[in-house]
Protein backbone atom coordinates (compact mmCIF):
# COMPACT_ATOMS: atom_id res chain seq x y z
CA UNK A 1 0.00 0.00 0.00
CA UNK A 2 1.40 3.69 -1.07
CA UNK A 3 2.75 5.98 1.81
CA UNK A 4 0.33 8.53 2.86
CA UNK A 5 1.87 12.31 2.46
CA UNK A 6 3.08 12.02 6.24
CA UNK A 7 4.32 9.14 6.10
CA UNK A 8 6.43 10.48 3.06
CA UNK A 9 7.35 13.47 4.80
CA UNK A 10 8.41 12.53 7.52
CA UNK A 11 10.02 8.90 6.22
CA UNK A 12 8.25 6.45 8.56
CA UNK A 13 6.28 3.32 7.36
CA UNK A 14 4.27 0.67 9.16
CA UNK A 15 6.04 -1.86 10.67
CA UNK A 16 4.10 -4.61 12.59
CA UNK A 17 6.36 -6.94 14.95
CA UNK A 18 5.64 -10.49 12.58
CA UNK A 19 5.19 -13.98 13.83
CA UNK A 20 7.27 -17.03 13.94
CA UNK A 21 7.78 -19.17 11.13
CA UNK A 22 4.35 -21.28 10.25
CA UNK A 23 6.13 -24.81 10.90
CA UNK A 24 7.18 -23.70 14.43
CA UNK A 25 4.23 -22.48 15.17
CA UNK A 26 2.17 -25.49 14.24
CA UNK A 27 3.60 -27.65 16.63
CA UNK A 28 2.15 -26.36 19.77
CA UNK A 29 -0.33 -23.60 20.88
CA UNK A 30 1.31 -20.99 22.63
CA UNK A 31 1.28 -17.35 21.45
CA UNK A 32 3.69 -16.86 18.45
CA UNK A 33 4.03 -13.26 17.81
CA UNK A 34 7.59 -12.29 17.83
CA UNK A 35 8.64 -9.29 20.03
CA UNK A 36 8.63 -5.54 19.19
CA UNK A 37 12.19 -3.85 20.29
CA UNK A 38 11.83 -0.54 22.13
CA UNK A 39 12.80 1.51 19.45
CA UNK A 40 10.04 0.18 16.81
CA UNK A 41 7.54 1.36 19.58
CA UNK A 42 8.94 4.38 19.79
CA UNK A 43 9.12 4.96 16.09
CA UNK A 44 5.05 3.42 15.23
CA UNK A 45 3.76 5.68 18.07
CA UNK A 46 5.52 9.06 16.40
CA UNK A 47 3.47 8.25 12.93
CA UNK A 48 0.48 9.13 15.27
CA UNK A 49 -0.43 13.06 13.97
CA UNK A 50 -2.40 13.79 16.98
CA UNK A 51 -5.37 14.83 14.48
CA UNK A 52 -7.80 17.40 15.35
CA UNK A 53 -10.77 15.27 14.69
CA UNK A 54 -9.70 12.06 16.51
CA UNK A 55 -11.89 9.76 14.12
CA UNK A 56 -9.48 6.87 15.74
CA UNK A 57 -11.34 7.90 19.23
CA UNK A 58 -14.55 9.02 18.72
CA UNK A 59 -15.74 6.60 15.28
CA UNK A 60 -13.71 3.49 15.71
CA UNK A 61 -12.62 2.61 19.47
CA UNK A 62 -15.72 1.57 21.14
CA UNK A 63 -14.20 2.29 24.62
CA UNK A 64 -12.96 5.89 23.96
CA UNK A 65 -9.73 5.47 24.25
CA UNK A 66 -7.52 8.40 24.21
CA UNK A 67 -5.24 7.17 21.39
CA UNK A 68 -3.59 10.26 20.11
CA UNK A 69 -2.69 11.08 23.65
CA UNK A 70 -2.02 7.55 24.46
CA UNK A 71 0.41 7.37 22.20
CA UNK A 72 2.05 10.69 22.54
CA UNK A 73 3.19 9.30 25.90
CA UNK A 74 4.20 6.52 23.91
CA UNK A 75 6.57 8.36 21.30
CA UNK A 76 7.67 10.92 24.32
CA UNK A 77 8.93 7.58 26.52
CA UNK A 78 6.79 8.28 28.85
CA UNK A 79 5.57 4.40 29.35
CA UNK A 80 3.62 5.06 32.57
CA UNK A 81 1.87 7.24 31.77
CA UNK A 82 0.68 5.67 28.63
CA UNK A 83 -0.26 2.66 30.50
CA UNK A 84 -2.30 4.57 32.93
CA UNK A 85 -4.19 6.91 30.75
CA UNK A 86 -5.22 3.39 28.79
CA UNK A 87 -5.64 1.46 31.71
CA UNK A 88 -8.47 4.68 32.69
CA UNK A 89 -10.80 3.23 29.79
CA UNK A 90 -9.92 -0.11 28.99
CA UNK A 91 -9.98 -2.77 32.12
CA UNK A 92 -8.20 -5.12 29.78
CA UNK A 93 -5.38 -3.75 27.08
CA UNK A 94 -4.17 -7.37 26.66
CA UNK A 95 -7.06 -8.75 25.97
CA UNK A 96 -8.41 -6.17 23.25
CA UNK A 97 -4.81 -5.99 21.65
CA UNK A 98 -4.27 -9.34 21.16
CA UNK A 99 -7.94 -9.88 20.08
CA UNK A 100 -9.98 -6.93 18.85
CA UNK A 101 -9.77 -6.47 14.92
CA UNK A 102 -8.72 -3.00 15.08
CA UNK A 103 -11.87 -0.79 14.76
CA UNK A 104 -9.42 2.07 15.22
CA UNK A 105 -7.09 1.83 12.55
CA UNK A 106 -9.92 1.17 10.30
CA UNK A 107 -10.64 4.47 11.63
CA UNK A 108 -7.26 6.12 10.96
CA UNK A 109 -6.65 9.30 9.29
CA UNK A 110 -3.18 7.85 7.98
CA UNK A 111 -5.77 4.80 6.37
CA UNK A 112 -7.51 7.47 3.92
CA UNK A 113 -4.46 6.75 1.15
CA UNK A 114 -2.20 4.91 2.98
CA UNK A 115 -1.29 2.72 5.92
CA UNK A 116 -2.88 3.21 9.56
CA UNK A 117 -0.93 3.64 12.75
CA UNK A 118 -0.35 0.14 14.79
CA UNK A 119 -2.71 1.40 16.92
CA UNK A 120 -3.80 -2.43 18.32
CA UNK A 121 0.42 -3.41 18.77
CA UNK A 122 1.06 -0.27 20.18
CA UNK A 123 -1.52 -0.60 23.42
CA UNK A 124 -0.57 -4.55 23.48
CA UNK A 125 3.22 -3.38 24.31
CA UNK A 126 1.95 -0.94 26.32
CA UNK A 127 -0.46 -3.30 28.32
CA UNK A 128 2.62 -5.57 28.45
CA UNK A 129 5.33 -3.07 29.26
CA UNK A 130 2.99 -1.97 32.09
CA UNK A 131 3.26 -5.28 33.47
CA UNK A 132 6.97 -5.93 33.31
CA UNK A 133 7.84 -3.01 34.94
CA UNK A 134 5.17 -3.10 37.78
CA UNK A 135 2.92 -0.30 36.66
CA UNK A 136 -0.15 -2.56 37.09
CA UNK A 137 -0.70 -2.93 40.20
CA UNK A 138 -4.13 -3.47 42.17
CA UNK A 139 -6.64 -0.43 42.81
CA UNK A 140 -8.67 -1.87 45.62
CA UNK A 141 -11.57 1.36 46.75
CA UNK A 142 -10.60 3.55 49.22
CA UNK A 143 -13.90 3.14 50.75
CA UNK A 144 -16.59 0.40 50.79
CA UNK A 145 -20.03 1.42 50.05
CA UNK A 146 -21.68 -1.51 51.93
CA UNK A 147 -23.49 -2.95 49.13
CA UNK A 148 -23.21 -5.94 47.59
CA UNK A 149 -23.10 -6.47 43.45
CA UNK A 150 -23.35 -10.35 42.12
CA UNK A 151 -22.15 -10.92 38.50
CA UNK A 152 -23.09 -13.64 36.54
CA UNK A 153 -20.74 -14.90 33.69
CA UNK A 154 -16.61 -13.96 33.83
CA UNK A 155 -16.21 -13.14 30.31
CA UNK A 156 -14.80 -10.24 29.14
CA UNK A 157 -18.63 -8.21 30.07
CA UNK A 158 -18.57 -9.77 33.31
CA UNK A 159 -14.75 -9.03 34.26
CA UNK A 160 -15.14 -5.42 33.48
CA UNK A 161 -18.33 -4.84 35.55
CA UNK A 162 -17.29 -6.94 38.13
CA UNK A 163 -13.90 -4.94 38.25
CA UNK A 164 -15.22 -1.26 37.90
CA UNK A 165 -17.79 -2.43 40.92
CA UNK A 166 -15.11 -3.40 43.05
CA UNK A 167 -13.25 0.16 42.41
CA UNK A 168 -16.14 1.92 43.29
CA UNK A 169 -16.36 0.26 46.54
CA UNK A 170 -19.13 -2.33 46.71
CA UNK A 171 -18.89 -6.05 47.48
CA UNK A 172 -18.47 -8.29 44.41
CA UNK A 173 -19.14 -12.00 43.62
CA UNK A 174 -18.65 -13.11 39.68
CA UNK A 175 -19.90 -16.64 39.95
CA UNK A 176 -18.95 -18.52 36.59
CA UNK A 177 -20.54 -22.30 35.82
CA UNK A 178 -17.09 -23.24 34.35
CA UNK A 179 -14.06 -24.81 36.77
CA UNK A 180 -12.27 -21.36 36.16
CA UNK A 181 -13.08 -17.75 35.50
CA UNK A 182 -12.59 -16.50 32.02
CA UNK A 183 -15.49 -17.35 30.03
CA UNK A 184 -15.27 -16.93 26.22
CA UNK A 185 -11.57 -15.84 27.18
CA UNK A 186 -10.94 -18.77 28.35
CA UNK A 187 -12.54 -21.67 26.78
CA UNK A 188 -13.32 -20.70 23.83
CA UNK A 189 -10.23 -18.66 22.50
CA UNK A 190 -7.58 -20.86 21.59
CA UNK A 191 -4.03 -20.27 23.44
CA UNK A 192 -2.58 -19.10 20.31
CA UNK A 193 -4.75 -16.47 20.64
CA UNK A 194 -4.60 -15.72 23.99
CA UNK A 195 -2.24 -17.64 26.22
CA UNK A 196 -4.17 -18.37 29.98
CA UNK A 197 -1.43 -17.05 32.17
CA UNK A 198 -2.40 -13.44 30.54
CA UNK A 199 -5.87 -14.26 32.05
CA UNK A 200 -4.94 -15.52 35.37
CA UNK A 201 -2.91 -12.64 36.30
CA UNK A 202 -5.88 -9.77 35.55
CA UNK A 203 -7.61 -12.57 37.49
CA UNK A 204 -5.12 -12.74 40.79
CA UNK A 205 -5.25 -7.98 40.19
CA UNK A 206 -9.03 -8.51 40.94
CA UNK A 207 -8.79 -10.56 43.48
CA UNK A 208 -6.31 -8.06 45.01
CA UNK A 209 -8.94 -5.53 44.64
CA UNK A 210 -11.87 -7.77 46.63
CA UNK A 211 -13.77 -9.36 43.80
CA UNK A 212 -14.50 -13.29 44.70
CA UNK A 213 -14.85 -15.89 42.41
CA UNK A 214 -17.40 -18.93 42.51
CA UNK A 215 -17.25 -21.16 40.38
CA UNK A 216 -18.45 -24.24 39.56
CA UNK A 217 -22.07 -22.76 39.68
CA UNK A 218 -25.01 -22.49 38.06
CA UNK A 219 -27.25 -20.30 38.94
CA UNK A 220 -30.78 -21.48 38.30
CA UNK A 221 -29.75 -25.04 39.06
CA UNK A 222 -27.53 -24.85 42.01
CA UNK A 223 -28.19 -21.72 43.26
CA UNK A 224 -31.84 -19.99 43.18
CA UNK A 225 -32.29 -16.54 41.00
CA UNK A 226 -34.48 -15.91 44.14
CA UNK A 227 -31.78 -16.73 46.35
CA UNK A 228 -29.50 -14.21 44.60
CA UNK A 229 -31.81 -11.50 44.28
CA UNK A 230 -32.24 -11.53 48.47
CA UNK A 231 -28.57 -11.72 48.63
CA UNK A 232 -27.65 -8.67 46.79
CA UNK A 233 -28.47 -5.00 46.36
CA UNK A 234 -28.10 -5.65 42.09
CA UNK A 235 -27.45 -8.23 39.95
CA UNK A 236 -25.61 -8.27 36.32
CA UNK A 237 -26.56 -10.75 33.93
CA UNK A 238 -23.29 -11.60 31.69
CA UNK A 239 -23.72 -15.15 30.47
CA UNK A 240 -23.00 -14.56 26.78
CA UNK A 241 -24.98 -15.24 23.99
CA UNK A 242 -24.20 -19.28 23.85
CA UNK A 243 -27.36 -20.86 21.86
CA UNK A 244 -25.40 -21.78 18.33
CA UNK A 245 -27.17 -21.11 15.01
CA UNK A 246 -27.34 -24.82 14.12
CA UNK A 247 -28.16 -26.25 9.98
CA UNK A 248 -30.69 -28.69 9.46
CA UNK A 249 -29.96 -30.26 6.72
CA UNK A 250 -30.76 -33.57 6.27
CA UNK A 251 -27.85 -36.21 7.59
CA UNK A 252 -27.20 -33.66 10.91
CA UNK A 253 -27.05 -36.23 13.01
CA UNK A 254 -24.45 -37.99 12.20
CA UNK A 255 -21.80 -38.24 14.32
CA UNK A 256 -18.77 -36.06 13.77
CA UNK A 257 -20.31 -33.37 13.14
CA UNK A 258 -19.94 -30.35 15.97
CA UNK A 259 -20.73 -27.06 16.89
CA UNK A 260 -17.56 -24.71 16.63
CA UNK A 261 -17.75 -23.98 20.71
CA UNK A 262 -18.02 -27.10 21.63
CA UNK A 263 -14.90 -28.13 19.50
CA UNK A 264 -12.79 -25.34 20.90
CA UNK A 265 -14.07 -25.76 24.18
CA UNK A 266 -12.52 -29.69 24.11
CA UNK A 267 -9.34 -28.47 22.76
CA UNK A 268 -8.64 -25.65 25.12
CA UNK A 269 -9.69 -28.30 28.05
CA UNK A 270 -7.21 -30.70 26.53
CA UNK A 271 -4.31 -27.91 26.01
CA UNK A 272 -4.49 -26.69 30.00
CA UNK A 273 -4.43 -30.45 30.80
CA UNK A 274 -1.71 -31.79 28.21
CA UNK A 275 -3.87 -34.06 27.25
CA UNK A 276 -6.01 -35.83 24.26
CA UNK A 277 -8.90 -33.06 22.86
CA UNK A 278 -12.54 -35.31 23.47
CA UNK A 279 -13.04 -33.90 19.76
CA UNK A 280 -9.86 -34.02 17.83
CA UNK A 281 -8.92 -33.23 14.19
CA UNK A 282 -5.70 -35.28 14.06
CA UNK A 283 -5.42 -37.19 10.91
CA UNK A 284 -8.51 -36.22 9.72
CA UNK A 285 -9.86 -34.59 6.81
CA UNK A 286 -11.63 -30.90 8.49
CA UNK A 287 -14.66 -28.94 6.91
CA UNK A 288 -15.55 -26.12 8.79
CA UNK A 289 -18.26 -24.30 8.21
CA UNK A 290 -18.93 -20.44 8.28
CA UNK A 291 -15.90 -17.98 7.18
CA UNK A 292 -16.01 -15.86 10.85
CA UNK A 293 -13.55 -15.48 13.19
CA UNK A 294 -14.57 -18.52 15.16
CA UNK A 295 -14.72 -20.58 12.36
CA UNK A 296 -10.91 -19.46 11.63
CA UNK A 297 -9.86 -20.09 14.98
CA UNK A 298 -10.96 -23.82 14.23
CA UNK A 299 -8.75 -23.86 10.97
CA UNK A 300 -5.94 -22.88 13.61
CA UNK A 301 -6.72 -25.28 16.08
CA UNK A 302 -7.11 -28.30 13.80
CA UNK A 303 -4.06 -27.67 11.86
CA UNK A 304 -2.37 -27.57 15.77
CA UNK A 305 -4.36 -31.14 16.05
CA UNK A 306 -2.48 -32.75 13.21
CA UNK A 307 -5.78 -32.12 10.61
CA UNK A 308 -5.19 -33.81 6.99
CA UNK A 309 -7.00 -31.42 5.59
CA UNK A 310 -8.56 -28.44 6.35
CA UNK A 311 -11.36 -26.31 4.44
CA UNK A 312 -13.07 -23.48 5.42
CA UNK A 313 -16.58 -22.64 3.54
CA UNK A 314 -18.87 -19.60 4.24
CA UNK A 315 -22.51 -18.91 2.24
CA UNK A 316 -21.88 -15.46 1.83
CA UNK A 317 -19.95 -13.77 -1.43
CA UNK A 318 -16.48 -13.32 -1.22
CA UNK A 319 -15.36 -9.54 -0.24
CA UNK A 320 -13.59 -7.06 -1.78
CA UNK A 321 -9.69 -7.39 -1.40
CA UNK A 322 -9.18 -3.58 -1.31
CA UNK A 323 -12.01 -0.47 -0.12
CA UNK A 324 -15.28 -1.01 -0.12
CA UNK A 325 -17.32 1.62 -1.64
CA UNK A 326 -20.47 0.44 0.33
CA UNK A 327 -18.30 0.86 3.81
CA UNK A 328 -16.66 3.98 3.33
CA UNK A 329 -13.75 5.32 5.69
CA UNK A 330 -13.63 6.12 8.51
CA UNK A 331 -16.53 2.89 8.98
CA UNK A 332 -15.33 -0.27 9.46
CA UNK A 333 -14.32 -1.95 6.04
CA UNK A 334 -16.16 -4.88 4.49
CA UNK A 335 -12.97 -6.46 3.01
CA UNK A 336 -10.96 -9.61 2.76
CA UNK A 337 -9.29 -10.30 6.00
CA UNK A 338 -6.73 -12.91 5.83
CA UNK A 339 -5.52 -14.55 9.07
CA UNK A 340 -3.04 -15.79 10.92
CA UNK A 341 -4.61 -19.36 10.34
CA UNK A 342 -5.39 -18.90 6.96
CA UNK A 343 -2.12 -18.13 6.06
CA UNK A 344 -0.97 -20.99 8.26
CA UNK A 345 -3.25 -23.46 6.27
CA UNK A 346 -2.62 -21.84 2.66
CA UNK A 347 1.39 -22.36 3.61
CA UNK A 348 0.46 -26.48 4.51
CA UNK A 349 -1.88 -26.79 1.57
CA UNK A 350 -0.96 -24.86 -1.00
CA UNK A 351 -3.96 -23.54 -2.29
CA UNK A 352 -6.14 -20.92 -2.07
CA UNK A 353 -9.25 -23.93 -1.95
CA UNK A 354 -8.46 -23.68 1.64
CA UNK A 355 -11.90 -20.74 1.28
CA UNK A 356 -14.64 -20.86 -0.60
CA UNK A 357 -17.54 -18.54 -0.70
CA UNK A 358 -20.79 -18.18 -2.17
CA UNK A 359 -21.53 -21.89 -0.92
CA UNK A 360 -24.36 -23.57 0.28
CA UNK A 361 -25.12 -27.08 2.34
CA UNK A 362 -26.97 -29.30 0.78
CA UNK A 363 -26.75 -32.43 3.12
CA UNK A 364 -23.92 -33.91 5.18
CA UNK A 365 -22.90 -37.83 3.08
CA UNK A 366 -22.76 -40.64 5.87
CA UNK A 367 -22.19 -44.38 4.59
CA UNK A 368 -23.03 -46.76 7.00
CA UNK A 369 -23.37 -44.40 10.09
CA UNK A 370 -20.01 -42.73 9.37
CA UNK A 371 -19.51 -39.53 8.14
CA UNK A 372 -18.39 -38.86 4.44
CA UNK A 373 -18.28 -35.04 3.93
CA UNK A 374 -20.80 -32.73 2.91
CA UNK A 375 -22.54 -32.39 -0.82
CA UNK A 376 -23.14 -28.33 -1.39
CA UNK A 377 -23.54 -25.85 -4.15
CA UNK A 378 -22.48 -22.79 -5.09
CA UNK A 379 -24.93 -19.97 -4.99
CA UNK A 380 -25.41 -16.18 -6.34
CA UNK A 381 -26.80 -13.78 -4.38
CA UNK A 382 -29.94 -12.06 -5.78
CA UNK A 383 -31.59 -9.48 -4.05
CA UNK A 384 -29.86 -10.23 -0.85
CA UNK A 385 -30.88 -13.88 -1.06
CA UNK A 386 -29.33 -17.15 -2.17
CA UNK A 387 -29.90 -18.59 -5.46
CA UNK A 388 -28.31 -21.67 -6.49
CA UNK A 389 -26.72 -21.87 -9.31
CA UNK A 390 -27.85 -24.42 -11.53
CA UNK A 391 -24.93 -27.32 -12.09
CA UNK A 392 -22.73 -26.20 -9.69
CA UNK A 393 -23.04 -28.80 -7.02
CA UNK A 394 -20.09 -30.53 -5.70
CA UNK A 395 -18.75 -32.97 -2.98
CA UNK A 396 -15.83 -32.26 -0.14
CA UNK A 397 -14.57 -35.28 1.62
CA UNK A 398 -14.83 -34.77 5.48
CA UNK A 399 -14.71 -37.04 8.70
CA UNK A 400 -14.98 -33.85 10.26
CA UNK A 401 -17.24 -30.94 10.08
CA UNK A 402 -17.40 -28.12 12.55
CA UNK A 403 -20.03 -25.91 12.65
CA UNK A 404 -19.11 -22.04 12.97
CA UNK A 405 -22.08 -20.26 12.16
CA UNK A 406 -22.47 -18.24 14.84
CA UNK A 407 -25.12 -17.65 18.17
CA UNK A 408 -28.43 -16.37 17.86
CA UNK A 409 -28.86 -15.82 21.69
CA UNK A 410 -28.59 -16.65 25.41
CA UNK A 411 -29.36 -19.79 26.30
CA UNK A 412 -32.97 -19.82 27.70
CA UNK A 413 -32.90 -21.89 30.88
CA UNK A 414 -33.56 -21.67 34.43
CA UNK A 415 -30.90 -18.67 35.00
CA UNK A 416 -33.09 -16.41 32.54
CA UNK A 417 -36.54 -17.88 33.57
CA UNK A 418 -35.96 -17.77 37.32
CA UNK A 419 -35.16 -14.06 37.40
CA UNK A 420 -38.16 -13.40 34.69
CA UNK A 421 -36.22 -11.07 32.56
CA UNK A 422 -38.09 -9.89 29.14
CA UNK A 423 -36.61 -10.90 26.20
CA UNK A 424 -36.64 -8.91 23.17
CA UNK A 425 -36.92 -9.69 19.55
CA UNK A 426 -34.46 -11.86 18.66
CA UNK A 427 -34.19 -13.42 21.87
CA UNK A 428 -31.92 -11.46 23.87
CA UNK A 429 -32.03 -9.92 27.45
CA UNK A 430 -34.04 -6.69 26.86
CA UNK A 431 -32.87 -3.54 29.00
CA UNK A 432 -33.79 0.23 29.01
CA UNK A 433 -31.46 1.76 26.66
CA UNK A 434 -30.03 4.47 29.04
CA UNK A 435 -30.03 2.20 32.59
CA UNK A 436 -29.00 -1.03 31.00
CA UNK A 437 -31.69 -2.55 34.13
CA UNK A 438 -33.83 -4.91 32.81
CA UNK A 439 -37.43 -5.41 33.78
CA UNK A 440 -37.18 -6.59 37.36
CA UNK A 441 -35.63 -3.85 39.28
CA UNK A 442 -31.81 -3.87 40.24
CA UNK A 443 -31.35 -6.60 37.88
CA UNK A 444 -29.11 -5.12 34.79
CA UNK A 445 -27.58 -7.21 31.94
CA UNK A 446 -24.43 -6.75 29.75
CA UNK A 447 -22.18 -7.97 26.73
CA UNK A 448 -23.91 -10.76 24.43
CA UNK A 449 -26.30 -12.02 26.55
CA UNK A 450 -28.09 -8.34 26.24
CA UNK A 451 -26.85 -7.46 22.58
CA UNK A 452 -26.30 -10.90 20.86
CA UNK A 453 -22.80 -11.89 19.68
CA UNK A 454 -20.56 -9.31 19.21
CA UNK A 455 -16.43 -8.06 19.65
CA UNK A 456 -14.06 -8.81 22.88
CA UNK A 457 -13.80 -4.82 22.72
CA UNK A 458 -17.40 -4.40 22.80
CA UNK A 459 -18.49 -6.26 25.58
CA UNK A 460 -15.93 -4.43 27.67
CA UNK A 461 -17.41 -1.27 27.33
CA UNK A 462 -20.98 -2.60 27.91
CA UNK A 463 -19.50 -4.36 30.92
CA UNK A 464 -18.24 -0.56 31.84
CA UNK A 465 -21.30 0.85 30.74
CA UNK A 466 -23.61 -1.11 32.77
CA UNK A 467 -21.12 -1.05 36.18
CA UNK A 468 -21.68 2.61 35.73
CA UNK A 469 -25.80 2.10 35.81
CA UNK A 470 -25.41 -0.38 38.58
CA UNK A 471 -23.25 2.34 40.78
CA UNK A 472 -25.58 5.04 40.04
CA UNK A 473 -28.67 2.94 41.04
CA UNK A 474 -26.92 2.50 44.03
CA UNK A 475 -25.87 5.45 44.98
CA UNK A 476 -27.39 8.23 43.48
CA UNK A 477 -24.63 9.04 41.11
CA UNK A 478 -21.08 7.43 40.10
CA UNK A 479 -17.58 8.83 39.53
CA UNK A 480 -16.64 5.48 36.89
CA UNK A 481 -15.32 6.34 33.79
CA UNK A 482 -17.43 5.70 30.90
CA UNK A 483 -17.84 6.40 26.77
CA UNK A 484 -21.54 5.31 26.70
CA UNK A 485 -21.86 7.29 23.27
CA UNK A 486 -20.75 4.52 21.10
Amino acid sequence: MAKSLYDRYFGTVRTESGYKPVAERLRHFHEFRLDTPETDITDQAQRCMTCGIPFCHNAGCPLGNPIPETNAFTAQERGKEACDLLHAYDNFPEFTGRLCPALCEASCVHALNGEAVTIRQLELETAERGWRNGWIQPLPAQNQTGKKAAVIGSGPAGLAAAQQLARAGHSVTVFEQNDKPGGILRYGIPDFKLEKNIIDRRLNQMRLEGVLFETDVHIGTDISPQYLKRQYDAIVLAGGSMEPRDLTVPGRDTPGIHFAMDYLIASNRAVSSSSESAISAKGKKVVVLGGGDTGADCVGAALRQGAKKVVQMEIMPKPPEQKNPATPWPRWSVILRTGTSHKEAFDVEKTDEIRRWSVSTKQFLAKGGKLQGIEAVEVDWVDRKPVEKSGSGFKVEADLILLALGFVHPKHDALLLGFGVDLDIRGNVNVDSETRMTNQPGIFAAGDMQTGASLVVRCIQSGRVTAYNVDKYLMGSSGLIVNPSI
